[in-house]
Formats: C-alpha cells, sequence, structure tokens
C-alpha cells in the first residue's frame, strides 16, 4: 500500500481508527504484562523484608 501524505497514512484508506486503536490497545497490553510483575516482585520484596524485621525483633532472647 503507497500513501501519498502523513495524512493518507494516518487514515488508513478509512480504517485508520480500528488500526491506530488495535495498535494502542496492544501496546497497553504489553506494558501492563512488563510493569505487572516487577511491581508485584517489588511489593514481595518489602513484604517479606517487613516479616522479616518483625520476627527478628519478636525473636526470643537467648
Amino acid at each position: 500500500m503507497e500513501f501519498n501524505s502523513f495524512a493518507e497514512f494516518i487514515a488508513m484508506g478509512k480504517h485508520g481508527l480500528y488500526i491506530w486503536l488495535s495498535y494502542g490497545i496492544t501496546a497497553v497490553i504489553i506494558a501492563v504484562n512488563v510493569v505487572q510483575p516487577i511491581l508485584r516482585r517489588r511489593r514481595l520484596m518489602k513484604e517479606q523484608a517487613q516479616r522479616l524485621r518483625r520476627e527478628k525483633h519478636n525473636a526470643p532472647s537467648a
């Protein structure tokens, strides 16, 4: 497919809305799939550190 201008490229033969919307949704889904595990790992590490500090603090002295 050949386009004579950038506006024609964006319009994609009157299908631009659907094409660019699907690209946008795909990009959002990929971004969520990359960011979500990172955030979960950070939260898990923080929770584990808090648990470890709590256990250390409450441990009986020998």
